[in-house]
């Protein structure tokens, strides 16, 4: 049975904190948690840009809303902001997300620690201290990570940012597990390719591409279910054949 099963039945009038708020994954799930009843935390480097979106979930919904300043690279800072929130956060998603250029990014230290930080080590380390304090108040609650499929293995073309998603995976899979008999649920997602601000400009194929709304619909549903991992069928498929490639296979390959 799930922990968190209804976000607005089980779980009603609880606190959302969404992490990156202002990307277009995390707009299209604030829309649907703020119809849902809850009050919305928005957390971005850059809170005033959220205003808009605010205001909009606010009238909308008839729900509390607030901004709030976050950077996911500034680590000494996760407690802090914590603690600056208004109400302890029931549901915590991270939707914060970073892919820059491939080369860029390998061959300059900064870009690729920014990476790896906004990616990983950011949100991971906000996650934690989220479910511990979640999990000390007794919950039930959620945290929930949106990776990518690009993690599941290195490929030429995104080898740092897929590096960062599989460090991310791999930590959300043991917190998971740190609190599988409490009562905090620990939620993996993993994307193929989503239509957003992020990919704009990139030829992505339409028959593997999703919308950030479609997308939301289905964490959602995860997420009142309970499952702890979600990935689209299809990409769990396609990944399940390029994760199994055999090395020598794999390097001849150009995706």
């Amino acid at each position: 049975m799930s922990r968190v099963s209804d976000p607005a039945g089980g779980n009603a009038g609880a606190p959302v904190l969404v992490l990156g708020a202002g990307s277009d994954i995390a707009r299209a799930i604030a829309q649907l948690l703020a119809a849902r009843g809850h009050p919305l935390q928005l957390a971005a480097r850059n809170p005033a840009a959220l205003d808009r979106d605010a205001a909009d979930y606010a009238t909308r919904h008839g729900v509390a809303v607030t901004t709030h300043a976050y950077d996911a690279t500034d680590l000494a800072r996760i407690e802090a902001f914590l603690d600056g929130l208004p109400a302890l956060p029931r549901i915590v998603i991270s939707a914060v997300g970073l892919m820059g250029d491939q080369e860029a990014n390998a061959a300059d230290p900064a870009r690729a620690a920014e990476v790896i930080a906004t990616n990983f080590t950011g949100p991971a380390l906000t996650l934690e201290a989220a479910a511990r304090r979640i999990a000390a108040a007794g919950g039930p609650g959620a945290v929930i990570g949106i990776s990518s499929v690009a993690g599941d293995r290195g490929r030429a073309k995104n080898y740092v940012y897929g590096a960062a998603k599989a460090g991310f995976t791999a930590w959300l899979s043991g917190l998971r597990q740190k609190h599988a008999r409490g009562p905090v649920l620990v939620m993996t997602v993993k994307p193929g390719f989503v239509a957003t601000a992020m990919t704009e400009g990139m030829d992505l194929p339409a028959a593997l591409t999703t919308t950030p709304e479609a997308l939301a619909a289905r964490i959602v549903a995860a997420l009142d279910r309970g499952r702890p991992v979600h990935v689209d069928p299809l990409w769990r498929i396609v990944m399940g054949v390029i994760a199994h490639l055999p090395e020598r296979i794999f390097m001849r390959t150009r995706f």
